[in-house]
């Protein structure tokens, strides 16, 4: 009789021990969600492995034309998966389980300040160039840096809420002066021509002498920094051919004219000339001789700051530069 309870018990046992592990559910409930992951109907393992899936996913950020890829892991980033699945299991249906990721904040920090200097564009200003010696404008072009608080921000709540939306970092946009028309001289060394611009525009071409071989007019690009009508004339003290002269007051024979236009390098300008069979050759102590009426012409139109190139041979090309000698 007793040997009979015995079993029995056993088997009323046994037969609980099944039913309750028939019981524990192998799949999570419809609609139960794990943070932003919907994991109703998934077993354990299926669970545990879009959870991460989509915590663990990499940050995608695009600024401007380009784009960069970071991994979770750079962040020390961490995700109590197995506590969310093992809560799931046992969740009835459409029961929403807060999942709250970890990671260092420092480390993205650094990563955007990295970043910043990556992406950085300054703004170009506008600026003229000689292009086969005739000026172009170029505009200027707007750069931008990157707003590191904004950027921060994005990539934590993408972190955070475990949402790896593709990133689009704020830039600050960079501005810098354009460049406007504006009278401009070129002056052609072989050819013995001024020619005046204004901007891209050609308005005249005139007649000029420049230095002789042994005086050469110096190549480059120049500023107009001084003006006078009626000028006097003096003798430059650093010149061997000046020796022995006295300066020249206004009037005719002045070796200036009656306008005179001084140029940013030393004893050289743009003026008129009491030699006018000089103009058209190489006949000058580096300065530009023009013919009187010429000068009288073209000194209005000369403001203070008008910029002056003078240009040797061509092949010119596209520069600032003024180009081989000749």
């Amino acid at each position: 009789m007793s040997i009979l309870c015995i079993t029995a018990v056993c088997a009323i046992a046994a037969g609980a021990n099944v039913a309750g592990a028939e019981a524990a559910p192998t799949t999570i409930a419809s609609g139960v969600t794990i943070g932003i992951v919907d994991v109703g109907g998934m077993t354990g393992w299926q669970a545990t492995v879009a959870v991460k899936t989509a915590y663990y996913a990499p940050l995608v950020i695009h600024v401007a034309k380009h784009t960069f890829t970071v991994k979770t892991i750079h962040f020390h980033t961490s995700v109590p998966v197995k506590d969310a699945v093992q809560t799931a299991l046992a969740a009835s249906a459409d029961t929403a389980i807060p999942l709250t990721p970890t990671f260092d904040k420092t480390r993205v920090h650094a990563w955007v300040r990295n970043l910043a200097p990556q992406v950085y564009r300054p703004a170009k200003p506008g600026a003229i160039l000689l292009h086969n010696g005739h000026p172009r404008l170029f505009h200027h072009h707007p750069g931008h840096a990157l707003r590191t608080l904004p950027t921060w921000i994005l990539m934590r709540n993408a972190l955070t809420r475990g949402t790896r939306p593709e990133i689009v970092a704020p830039l600050r946009k960079l501005t810098a002066p354009d460049i406007k028309p504006r009278p401009i001289i070129v002056i052609h060394r072989g050819s013995n021509r001024l020619v005046l611009f204004n901007g891209e525009k050609w308005i005249r071409t005139f007649p000029v002498a420049t230095g002789q071989p042994i005086y050469p007019t110096p190549l480059g690009r120049f500023e107009i920094i001084i003006k006078q009508v009626n000028p006097w004339w003096y003798p430059p003290t650093d010149s061997e051919w000046a020796k022995g002269l006295e300066p020249v007051p206004p009037g005719p024979g002045n070796p200036l004219g009656t306008r005179w236009m001084g140029l940013s390098t030393p004893g050289v300008s743009i003026h008129g000339t009491s030699e006018p069979w000089s103009i058209g050759h190489s006949e000058s102590h580096g300065c530009i001789r023009m013919h009187i009426s010429d000068s009288e012409a073209l000194y209005p139109l000369v403001p203070i700051g008008m910029t002056v190139y003078v240009v040797g041979a061509p092949p010119w090309g596209l520069s600032s530069d003024a180009g081989p000698a000749g």
